[in-house]
């Protein structure tokens, strides 16, 4: 197999700016400048060296418009991923490693940035791109409500236990309590108070939820030499691919009865295990995308973790967390734990995981999966990993 991408380019650099939704004391662009900064700091690299941007689902700010923030001698590549939800999140870094590899950049950084003053809610921005016209006539105005349907096709239809939706969350609560810069820092979560939450639709209640956050996150992507040369140690991108399967989209809703309970993964997930001759039991740690709970289920399922059948031998809380569970999800509490600004965080995660700089450290950890937004229009996931995999 030809591996065009396994270990050329490396994340040298993160950095992040989170606050409660609607209380961010900077504007969303200069929240998106200072975790720019911030990546490049921790990279020690200048600022004005970025000659790359890439983002993904519908954010707002051009990198043209940041370039007197940051000082940017030359702008040689932007480009946002199509989609419009946190299904690009791994795609952006595919872009940047492009950009890197075919030499037409250097230093890219890969971006998400919402502040609801800005940027409005997420979920009205969401409705917007993927709600189309039959969705909405049926009733279904809101995220929650379509990710709902497919929740209980998923469970129904494919017959996975409930209780594995509520394992995976309790794992992401459980890695949230115990990280410092989680909103769910050294809160206590159980079936009691899951249950007693308000259901939001069902089979929804309001901790399968993601959190909406204030802020940007930054990661600093150069070529694998380049990386060597910098302040941290590198973490290294294996492998990522991007697209959809024959048969999804929400132009397709409900069509086929397989896809419709899935994350939209199948084509996507084969590929990336082709494309880095690496496997599911390679894995050491992941970083899952859970805009709801279900969709966390349905992302391990299509990665090949486990199957339908299966599902509730391996989703199961102590197999999920760390430092122990065969496969840790989401260490620093994930989109519902630690924070939602756009997912971004996930990526951040799964560098500092790799770099041990986790609050809830996978010990020799040497790979990690990074799996954008289940149910996106695309969606898209990468391998990340230690200099020793390269």
């Amino acid at each position: 197999m030809n591996k065009a991408l396994f270990g050329k380019t490396a994340v040298a650099g993160v950095g992040v700016q989170q606050f409660k939704r609607g209380t961010a004391p900077y504007s969303e662009r200069e929240c998106l400048v200072r975790a720019i900064i911030q990546a490049c700091e921790d990279a020690g690299l200048d600022p004005a060296d970025v000659d790359g941007f890439v983002s993904y689902g519908d954010d707002k700010n051009e990198p043209v418009r940041l370039m007197s923030d940051l000082g940017t001698k030359e702008l040689n590549w932007t480009q946002t991923v199509f989609g419009g939800g946190g299904g690009g999140i791994a795609a952006a870094f595919g872009s940047a490693a492009g950009a890197i590899l075919t030499g037409q950049a250097k230093a890219v950084i890969v971006f998400r940035a919402l502040v609801q003053d800005a940027s409005g809610r997420l979920s009205a921005a969401v409705m917007a791109h993927h709600l189309n016209p039959h969705m909405a006539a049926a009733g279904l105005v809101a995220p929650a409500q379509v990710c709902a349907l497919r929740a209980q096709r998923l469970f129904g239809y494919h017959g996975v236990p409930a209780e594995t939706a509520e394992a995976f969350l309790q794992a992401c609560y459980y890695h949230g309590s115990r990280n410092p810069a989680a909103v769910a820092y050294g809160s206590e979560f159980d079936h009691d108070a899951y249950m007693a939450s308000r259901m939001i639709a069902e089979p929804f209640h309001l901790f399968d939820c993601s959190r909406e956050n204030d802020g940007a996150g930054a990661l600093l992507l150069v070529s694998a030499e380049h990386a060597r040369d910098l302040r941290r140690p590198p973490v290294h991108l294996l492998g990522v691919t991007q697209g959809a399967e024959k048969g999804w989209g929400d132009l397709l809703e409900n069509d086929d009865a397989d896809l419709y309970a899935s994350g939209g993964f199948g084509s996507v997930a084969r590929r990336l295990w082709e494309q880095t001759d690496l496997t599911p039991t390679d894995i050491d740690v992941a970083q899952i995308y859970e805009n709801f709970s279900a969709q966390g289920v349905t992302s391990l399922i299509d990665h090949g973790f486990c199957t339908y059948e299966s599902a509730s031998e391996f989703i199961r809380f102590e197999n999920l967390i760390a430092p122990s569970g065969q496969l840790p999800v989401n260490t620093h509490g994930g989109n519902t734990a630690q924070g939602f600004i756009h997912g971004i965080g996930i990526a951040l995660e799964a560098v500092q995981c790799l770099r041990g700089e986790s609050a809830n450290p996978v010990p020799d950890a040497k790979t990690c999966l990074l799996a954008g937004g289940p149910g996106a229009p695309i969606v898209s996931s990468a391998i990340f990993g230690t200099a020793a995999m390269v």
